[in-house]
Parts: C-alpha cells; sequence; structure tokens
C-alpha cells in the first residue's frame, strides 16, 4: 500500500482512523469492497460550502451573479485537480495496474475526485473548520489573486492552471510576426503545448496577441 504519512504532512492533517484516508485514496479500479467515490460525493458538497464561504467574507460588496462566477471558476474539475497536483496527490492513490499503464496518477478527473474524498474524509472526521484551513490555504496558494477580473480576463493564467493540471505542463507563446507601418502594427502570436501548436491570434501589442490567443487555446481544450 502507499505510504500516504507524506501526503498528511502536505494537508497538515493526520488521520485517527486511517481507514478514512484509505478509502478516500482509493479508486474504484483498485477492486475493494471500498471506494471513495462516497467520500467524493461529501467532499464535492463541503468543497462548494467552503468556498462559498470564503467568497461571500471576502467580496462583501460583490452581488450573488459575481460570487457564483467566480466560485465557477475555482470550484470545477481543472480547478480541484490543480489542487491536487499541488499536494502531489497523484502519488498516493491506490489504482489498478491497467489504469496506471493509462496514466491514471495524471487524469484531471481522476485527481479532482480524488481530492474531493480527500476533503470529504477530512471533514467526517475532523469537521468543517479544519477543512476550511485546509482548502483554503491551497486555494490562496495556487491562486494569489483571487477576483473575478483575474479568474475570468487572464486568460493566460487560465490556460496555464488549466494546462498544468490538464498535461503537467505549461503553454508556450511563439511570436509569429509582427504586421503594417510602425504606427498601427499587429503581432501575431501562437500558443504552443508540447511543441503542437493549437492556437493563434493577432493584437496590436504582443501581450493582446498572447492573450487572444491563449483565450482561443481555453476554448478548444474544453470543448
Amino acid at each position: 500500500m502507499n505510504d500516504y504519512t507524506s501526503l498528511e504532512e502536505k494537508l497538515g492533517y493526520r488521520f485517527k482512523d486511517k481507514r478514512l484516508i484509505v478509502e478516500a485514496l482509493t479508486h474504484k479500479s483498485y477492486k475493494k469492497p471500498y471506494n471513495n467515490e462516497r467520500l467524493e460525493f461529501l467532499g464535492d458538497a463541503v468543497l462548494d460550502l467552503v468556498v462559498g464561504e470564503y467568497l461571500f467574507k471576502k467580496f462583501p460588496d460583490s452581488n450573488e451573479g459575481v460570487l457564483s462566477k467566480i466560485r465557477a471558476s475555482l470550484v470545477n474539475e481543472s480547478g480541484f485537480a490543480l489542487l491536487a497536483r499541488a499536494i502531489e496527490l497523484g502519488n498516493y492513490i491506490y489504482l489498478s495496474p491497467a489504469e496506471e499503464n493509462n496514466n491514471g496518477r495524471n487524469k484531471p478527473s481522476l485527481l479532482s475526485n480524488a481530492f474531493e474524498a480527500v476533503i470529504g474524509a477530512v471533514y467526517l472526521e475532523a469537521g468543517l473548520d479544519t477543512v476550511r484551513r485546509i482548502a483554503i490555504a491551497l486555494l490562496e496558494e495556487a491562486h494569489p489573486k483571487i477576483d473575478l477580473d483575474t479568474l475570468s480576463k487572464d486568460y493566460k493564467t487560465a490556460l496555464q492552471e488549466l494546462t498544468q493540471a490538464t498535461h503537467g505542463v505549461t503553454p508556450q507563446y511563439e511570436l509569429l510576426g509582427a504586421f503594417g507601418p510602425d504606427h498601427k502594427k499587429e503581432f501575431e502570436v501562437a500558443v504552443t503545448l508540447n511543441g503542437e501548436r493549437i492556437s493563434e491570434a493577432r493584437g496590436k501589442s504582443k501581450k493582446e496577441a498572447q492573450q487572444k490567443a491563449a483565450k482561443i487555446a481555453l476554448e478548444r481544450l474544453k470543448s
């Protein structure tokens, strides 16, 4: 069995009932009488509450629509996979050999589900305050700036978080060229991932072109 002691250290929480953490780390492919799906269900609800409460207090002047959009940017598969990677959760999951060979430890869905399950396990044993401490610390570490403008409009950051969660790599930006006279110059930029070009865009500055290309790349990767 995997040694999850270092995972407990990363979480800043040590389980009293070791069966809970083992269940939270057990993928259904491992073929045990138990798996982490029930804890995942619970953890999903708990995280929704904890992040919602955090945003409610952090943005006292924001309306329900804005808060919902920010929460949706954080509480999703890619968001939880990002937090799972921050604690190297994939190293500790119990998987079948087939799932292991299928790169299961790096699958965003599997990482996200396992993260939710671990949070569900912490909640059952230690309650909401402990979950809040763990989840918010990880959230703030993964997102140095949390607001609607940053999460929804900074497409380069959003793309980097997505590709790190799904591919374990950072996108690269390649300047393809500059066009037009100096007073009306346009720049063309391409986004590449693992050496493969996934989008191109033009802008009035390199930064604008990068943001546009990142937005297109995000839409393609999420579709």
